[in-house]
Order: structure tokens, then sequence, then C-alpha cells
């Protein structure tokens, strides 16, 4: 398959567009904040630092961190890629090699606003969420009616891979194309990275594309693996009972999809279903067998909280809407 269309602009769950706007006509226009969880030990032998930054690239910011920090590139710990074209607040760790004097540290698009001593460095994926403040310009559209769709959506949305996951003009997935039909992995290991995550993302938005399309996206079925709200545990569903659909209905628990590796977790007709979905991409499929990867599973909805929003002179702001992170688990 080479013909990407379907995986980047995936169908919607909650029907077309109510109406148009400017996004990010400014980066102050999409704000994000990191809420990890955790505070900083205190004592250790790295820093934890709280960055700002605005339009600038995340692992650029690490790379010019290192420098500072007379660290390697690698060494320097971030929970998640954040958006460019943003004003962003993340944490990084840099290796306590060095005398800096890390509140004085800024450079271009980025500035550290908060520094203390931390005893691990920060994998991917160890943060609770994150918090956004959206401004969308000239809305044109009935404000009434994307009100009641905010009401729809704070019953979950569908928890696909965006754009970004999959490069531009979907640079990612023709690299992981590129790599299974050469046999040559790209040279550098943040590429190879991104290319294994956009084919695994790829399938996984194909299945939850899947499920949308015959309404069971946000309902367990038998075979399912179920995901905690909120954490990365997951467990087996052999049969459907009426606690389960509660717990499902109140966004207790949440079906998932495979993000693709070394086998299936699902169960069943499912385990037919994804199976047959990914099919779809068999040089994936062989690249990540190649690789071993290990499967996972992902939530296929996300749970958003606390979303708001306003009408100011044309222009709607969402606030303070939060998304929860789920880390991939294998199953229990």
């Amino acid at each position: 398959m080479t013909d990407f269309t379907a995986v980047l602009h995936p169908p919607r769950a909650y029907g077309a567009p109510l109406g148009g706007a400017r996004l990010r006509a400014v980066p102050e226009d999409f704000c994000v904040r990191e809420w990890s969880g955790f505070e900083a030990d205190g004592e250790g032998d790295h820093w934890l630092l709280k960055v700002r930054k605005r339009e600038a690239n995340t692992l650029w910011v690490a790379k010019q961190l290192a420098r500072t920090g007379n660290a390697h590139p690698k060494d320097v710990g971030f929970a998640g890629i954040k958006d460019r074209h943003a004003l962003t607040e993340q944490s990084f760790t840099v290796p306590a090699r060095a005398d800096v004097d890390w509140s004085q540290v800024r450079g271009e698009g980025f500035e550290v606003i908060a520094a203390a001593r931390h005893r691990r460095k920060l994998k991917r994926g160890a943060l609770k969420g994150n918090d956004f403040e959206i401004v969308l310009r000239e809305f044109s559209g009935d404000f009434s009616r994307l009100q009641d769709r905010l009401a729809e959506i704070a019953k979950g949305v569908p928890n696909y891979f965006g754009p970004q996951r999959f490069g531009r003009e979907a640079n990612n997935l023709h690299t992981a194309m590129q790599w299974m039909q050469t046999g040559q992995p790209p040279y550098d290991r943040h590429d190879r990275s991104f290319a294994l995550s956009a084919a695994r993302a790829a399938i996984f938005n194909a299945v939850l594309a899947t499920r949308i399309a015959d309404g069971t996206w946000n309902r367990l079925l038998p075979g399912d693996v179920a995901n905690l709200d909120g954490s990365g545990s997951v467990f087996a569903v052999q049969e459907v009972d009426e606690v389960l659909t509660s717990r499902c209905t109140e966004l207790d628990i949440h079906p998932t999809g495979p993000m693709w590796g070394s086998a299936s977790k699902a169960a069943g007709d499912l385990a037919q279903l994804e199976a047959k979905v990914a099919a779809q991409f068999p040089e994936f499929l062989a690249l990540l067998d190649r690789e071993r990867l290990e499967a996972e599973r992902r939530p296929l909805r996300m749970r958003v909280d606390n979303l708001n929003c306003a009408l100011e002179e044309g222009n709607v702001r969402l606030l303070p809407s939060s998304s929860r992170l789920i880390r991939h688990r294998g199953s229990a």
C-alpha cells in the first residue's frame, strides 16, 4: 500500500465539521502544557528542567540542552515530542555533569523556566497528559451547534495518531516502505524510530477507522483487550457483561487497538478483524516482524476532561481542556 490518504484523513466519529476557522494563526493560539503527575526528587544525577518553547522543535531543543550541559543528546530525556508551531511547556532531564545555572539558560525559541535535581532520566510517555488552550480565529458556523458537539466530545474521541506522527507528506511512512524494500535502515536513530512508530500508527489508525465505520470504537467486544482509564493497565475481555458495559459507558475502561508487533493480543473474531486490516500493509508487517517489535495495545478512545469554550469577537477559545496520555502496554 503506497497511497496513505486514508491513513492521513481517517473517518470522523461525530460527523462533518460544523464550521470553519483559522488554527494557529500565531503560535500563542495553540498552547500545550505537560502535566507529569510527579515532582522533582530534589537530589540525584540529573537536572529536571521545565522548558517553555515557541516555534521550536523538541529534538532541536534537546540538542541545545545537551550542548549546554556537556552531555550527549541521547542522554537528554523528555516524555514526548511537542508541537513546533505552538507555545508549549515540557520537561527535560539533563545529566548533572557541568556547572550550569539553568535558570539563565535560553536560546532561539526556548527558555528554561524551572530547574531542580532529579534521580532519573525522563522516559518517553512518562507523564499523565497535556493541558491545551486553543484559539480558533474567524469562526464561521453555528456556535450553539458547536457547544452541542463539545458535549458529544465529552463522551470521548477517537484516539487517532495525527498527521504529525507520519511526517510531512507522510515522509515517515515512505521511509518505512523504503527501509523494508531495500533492507537499509535510515542512518539516524531518530529517523529509524519515527519510521517504525509511523508504521505501527498506520495500522492502528486503520483498525480504529474500521471500528468507527461499524460503530464499535467506543464499546467493548468479546475478545477485546480493555484499557483502564488513566493508566497503562489492560486486561482481556472474554465476554461482555452489564458491568463491563457500564464501565465502558462511564469512560472507566476503553476498548483498544493493536500497536503491531510480535503477536496480536486480541482474540476470536476481533483478532481476525485486526489481522485482516493489518494485511493492507504487508511491507509494514514484514518490517515490524523483522525488527522484532513487541506487540502492545493503545486505547481506541481518548477521554477529554474540562473542555469549555467561549465566543470572543468572532473567535472561539477552547479552555482549559486536557487529554490523558495512555502509555502502550502488552496484555496482562
